[in-house]
């Protein structure tokens, strides 16, 4: 009986023994969770949600802008690139380069297509093009919708109800005006193209870096205009009594 009794109350030790290392072991590292630091989450850049593949509008426009085929959007930059220089920098003018490219065009493809029968080969397939009555509804549609907006604004800062933006779209058209007038209509659309088709690819690229910055940078603009707001525009009866209703 002493054996069992005693063989009995050493199992119960051990066990106590595991418990207690069970428990020490599940306190430490719930301490040493508490310690690391929580990672917050990053915000992006103007309250962005989606990947910026999923802005864009996906498909393949996306993927020439994000550059997801280097070879065929470096092909597409080249030939806009060659394009600017040979009206920019040659001279060329827009009729004569139409009509210049129709020709070889026209030329290439009736050559290959009597030619092909003395090699033995098929002529080639001249694509289809053919606009479908829902798209076309569609764009005129997408432009319908831009035109009204533009119109509304124009009418509502004209008719001095909005001096906010009327005084906004005054800052801005003399900003554009002062870019005008330093390039020309070309070199300024070569450089809105450049910048529309490489940015994209560049934020993506070095995003975490880039929503910093521009946080800061918002933030900034902000403290800035508030500044404003209270030294200037306060000061402008018609926002001030806009202000009070």
């Amino acid at each position: 009986m002493s054996e069992s009794e005693d063989h009995g109350s050493l199992l119960e030790k051990i066990n106590e023994k595991i418990h207690e290392y069970k428990h020490s072991s599940s306190s430490s590292s719930d301490s040493d969770d508490d310690k690391k630091p929580k990672k917050s989450k990053k915000k992006k850049l103007f309250g962005r949600k989606h990947p910026l593949h999923h802005v864009l509008g996906g498909g393949k426009a996306a993927d020439l802008v994000l550059w997801k085929n280097k070879q065929t959007s470096g092909s597409i930059l080249a030939g806009v690139t060659v394009i600017w220089l040979l009206f920019e920098g040659i001279g060329y003018h827009l009729l004569t380069f139409l009509c210049h490219s129709l020709i070889v065009f026209l030329t290439v493809w009736f050559v290959w297509s009597n030619a092909a029968s003395f090699v033995n080969r098929s002529p080639p397939k001249f694509p289809e093009v053919i606009l479908s009555e829902v798209q076309c509804l569609k764009i005129a549609h997408i432009m319908r919708k831009e035109i009204n907006e533009a119109f509304y604004t124009l009418r509502n800062v004209a008719s001095g109800k909005d001096l906010k933006t009327y005084l906004m779209m005054v800052a801005v058209l003399w900003f554009l005006s002062i870019i005008g007038s330093c390039f020309s209509f070309l070199t300024l659309s070569y450089t809105i193209f450049l910048m529309a088709y490489t940015l994209p690819m560049l934020y993506e690229k070095y995003e975490d870096q880039v929503d910093v910055v521009g946080e800061k940078a918002l933030i900034e603009i902000k403290k800035q205009y508030k500044v404003i707001d209270a030294k200037l525009l306060s000061k402008i009866p018609m926002l001030s009594e806009k202000k009070q209703h």
